[in-house]
C-alpha cells in the first residue's frame, strides 16, 4: 500500500503531474495517447505512468493488446482531505485569488 511520502514523490515531478492533467481531461487513454505532443519519449512517458501507478494514482487496464490510464481519484482525495481540508479553505482561496489577481495570473 503506498504511503503519503509515495504519493507525494509521485506527485513532485511536474511531467507526472501534467499526465495526471491529461488523464483529467480524457480518462482511459493509451500510452500512444498519452505521449501524442508531449516532448518526452515513449520511455520516459512509460516509466512516468510506472511510478504513478506505483503510487496508486492511476490504474492501468488492459483492453486488448493497450493499456488504458485511469486516474484514481481515491488518493488524491485523501491527500487533500488530509492535508488541504483541515485548514480554512474558503480563507485560503480568497488568498489565493488575490495572489494570482495581484500577479496578473487570471488562467482559472
Amino acid at each position: 500500500m503506498p504511503t503519503d511520502d509515495d504519493i507525494f514523490r509521485a506527485l513532485a515531478d511536474p511531467s507526472r503531474r501534467r499526465l495526471l492533467d491529461r488523464l483529467h481531461a480524457a480518462d482511459g487513454q493509451s500510452l500512444g495517447d498519452l505521449c501524442a505532443g508531449l516532448a518526452m519519449t515513449r520511455q520516459a512517458v512509460a516509466k512516468h505512468l510506472a511510478i504513478l501507478e506505483a503510487a496508486n494514482l492511476v490504474v492501468a487496464v488492459r483492453q486488448g493488446r493497450e493499456k488504458h490510464h485511469f486516474i484514481n481519484r481515491v488518493p488524491i482525495n485523501e491527500i487533500a482531505e488530509r492535508w488541504i481540508g483541515k485548514f480554512d479553505q474558503p480563507r485560503l482561496s480568497a488568498l489565493s485569488a488575490l495572489k494570482r489577481n495581484l500577479e496578473g495570473d487570471n488562467n482559472d
